[in-house]
């Protein structure tokens, strides 16, 4: 009764501060998105004071009793009840905990692409009270190595078809101490343990909730990793609250309890996993999981599984848009979709072709402690500023220096706030309602991303390394990425990464890596600047053979400029916003320039070759 006279006069209260703005053409999308917060918050707020801490397995664990034959996973040919996956969590955490001896607070890396295995194994680990560090499986070699160790993990379980890349570091590993597990019924290898026999022998029986009687809402509950300036990726800690908080996009986005969710993002990532899978088992809805995303059996695939609500990067839906069109285009039973990064022009090429579907852009790091949603529908905006969203998360957009590659300041030394319709760099204050966790076992990279000193003395922010611009009307538009840091392929791309593979070419003696706007493609695409060492010649094939046998598809540069030199700048940083602005033209750029062609071989760039591609009949 409280709690609903609380919701009653805060929604009273947002009605009032809203009315003087009952002429603009938005009240009712910001009264509705107001209402919407505040039972968020409430709902929050209970969660935040039960005893014993109810965590999102305590929420899985309800929707079991709620209704144990609904449908919760389907998967290719299977589908999954919620008492299924329940019963089969079971028998990997009973699996783990007999033969690996885990524990509470054990760290367990998971090393799998999408399937439901995923989704046991996390269920398992958490009702162990173990945390799940989320490894991104295309990532190899010192990678894979750096992303197990930072989050000191003891534990690594991978999926049957990443055995190869596991064994490339099991030496490694062994000399850690580590448990390398496989899904699989046998394994010869000598230091990798099978772990489907084990599981198949195993009870389903329910696991008492004392193996986890210490974790709290500030316990950390995932590693998710991003990638950043150290040119590895960082362990971002995810505790419970953080996951939480996540978890309620679908229901701001009003997700109803009878949708069914299509989920073919990596499930290593935020986006599958917390605002899409985690998402789902807070609606108690149907998830229809998926390897990987194809665009030509997407639209199919909807129809197969009744498909209600969709989750996209901005790059997805402009796949989509390119396929070949068809008649039945706008056949479907999608009414939704979630997601991040959508270019205007793909926006709206997607809704004139494939329906009247509402598009729920929201904007946020995975690290990030502010972010924002898009409940308007504003084509082309990842958010929209709300005063209940202002009067709880302090945020601003500060002017920022592209080239010395810091903010400006003041006479005074603080930061400027920039005005309405101009572009600045967003930070979020760093406080008890906003705060930043920073990456596991990594202080140097946790406290770069930190701002002191912003606009008084003492106080703290997050720098998101976003330009973002916010219009008069509220709309929030994001501009471009700063660092040493781009995005392609929906993935971050660590430009310091890159450049290292590339110097253990014996012909390498200084690599310069950034991105690189291509017409009609969503981000940058990688390039580099190469300087070769002294009488020695760029080797075109031994080039792409080690790029593919060391960086997923996504981190491969498309383009390499041959440089005498590689232009820095007066603190001898290497130069990127100039070179990523010169592009790769070669009308332009009398540097040697290479491409690589079909993800084959790199090749000289020609003018025919890049008219192709800014034409768009060669897609990158």
């Amino acid at each position: 009764m409280i709690t609903y006279i609380l919701y009653t006069a805060l929604a009273g209260l947002a009605l009032l501060v809203l009315l003087p703005r009952l002429k603009t053409r938005y009240f009712f999308q910001d009264l509705s998105f107001a209402i919407s917060s505040i039972k968020i918050a409430i709902s929050l707020n209970t969660i935040k004071k039960r005893k014993p801490f109810y965590s999102m397995l305590d929420g899985f664990l309800d929707k079991v009793a709620k209704h144990p034959h609904k449908k919760f996973i389907i998967f290719e040919e299977s589908s999954y009840t919620y008492s299924q996956a329940d019963k089969e969590s079971n028998k990997v955490a009973r699996a783990l905990s007999t033969h690996a001896g885990l524990k509470e607070g054990d760290t367990v890396a998971l090393f799998l692409g999408n399937e439901p295995h995923f989704v046991w194994l996390w269920l398992a680990l958490t009702k162990l009270g173990c945390i799940s560090s989320l490894l991104n499986c295309n990532i190899r070699s010192k990678s894979l190595v750096h992303c197990f160790s930072c989050c000191d993990a003891k534990f690594l379980v991978a999926g049957a078809d990443l055995k190869q890349a596991v064994e490339e570091v099991l030496p490694t590993l062994t000399e850690q101490g580590v448990r390398v597990f496989i899904l699989s019924e046998h394994c010869e290898v000598e230091g990798i343990e099978s772990l489907s026999d084990k599981v198949q022998q195993a009870s389903d029986q329910p696991l008492s909730p004392q193996l986890r009687a210490n974790v709290n809402i500030k316990s950390p509950a995932l590693y998710i990793y991003t990638s950043g300036t150290t040119g590895l990726p960082k362990a971002a800690v995810i505790n419970h609250e953080r996951l939480w908080m996540s978890t309620f996009l679908q229901s701001m986005a009003a997700v109803r309890s009878d949708d069914v969710l299509f989920v073919c993002l990596p499930l290593y990532h935020t986006s599958g996993f917390l605002m899409g899978l985690c998402g789902a088992i807070e609606r108690g809805i149907t998830v229809v999981l998926k390897r990987k995303f194809s665009a030509s059996n997407f639209w199919n695939d909807c129809r197969k599984y009744n498909v209600t609500v969709i989750q996209y990067i901005g790059e997805m839906m402009r796949y989509l848009c390119n396929t070949p069109k068809r008649d039945n285009d706008k056949d479907h039973k999608v009414r939704l979709a979630l997601g991040n990064g959508l270019r205007s022009d793909t926006w709206e090429d997607f809704l004139q072709r494939f329906g009247d579907i509402c598009i729920f852009e929201c904007y946020g790091a995975t690290e990030g402690n502010v972010g924002f949603v898009n409940y308007c529908g504003k084509v082309g905006a990842i958010g929209k500023e709300h005063f209940l969203h202002k009067m709880g998360y302090k945020y601003a957009l500060i002017k920022y220096d592209t080239e010395k590659e810091e903010p400006v300041k003041n006479s005074k030394g603080f930061c400027i706030e920039v005005p309405k319709g101009e572009t600045g760099l967003f930070v979020g204050k760093i406080e008890k309602r906003a705060p930043f966790s920073g990456y596991a076992n990594n202080h140097q990279q946790t406290e770069k991303k930190k701002l002191r000193d912003v606009f008084v003395k003492g106080d703290l922010y997050f720098n998101s390394g976003d330009l973002l611009k916010i219009d008069k009307e509220g709309f929030v538009f994001f501009q471009d990425r700063i660092g040493d840091t781009f995005r392609w392929k929906g993935e971050n791309v660590a430009t310091t990464e890159v450049a290292d593979h590339l110097l253990m070419l014996d012909f390498v003696e200084e690599a310069n890596v950034y991105g690189v706007k291509v017409p009609g493609h969503e981000g940058r695409v990688g390039m580099a600047a190469v300087k070769l060492k002294e009488n020695m010649d760029f080797d075109t094939k031994a080039v792409y053979q080690h790029v593919k046998n060391y960086l997923p598809n996504y981190a491969r540069p498309r383009f390499i400029r041959l440089q005498d030199a590689v232009v820095v700048t007066g603190t001898f940083k290497q130069m990127k916003v100039k070179l990523g602005q010169e592009g790769f033209d070669p009308a332009a750029i009398s540097d040697p320039l290479f491409y690589l062609e079909d993800n084959n071989n790199y090749v000289p760039m020609t003018q025919q070759i890049f008219n192709s591609i800014t034409d768009g009949k060669i897609r990158l």
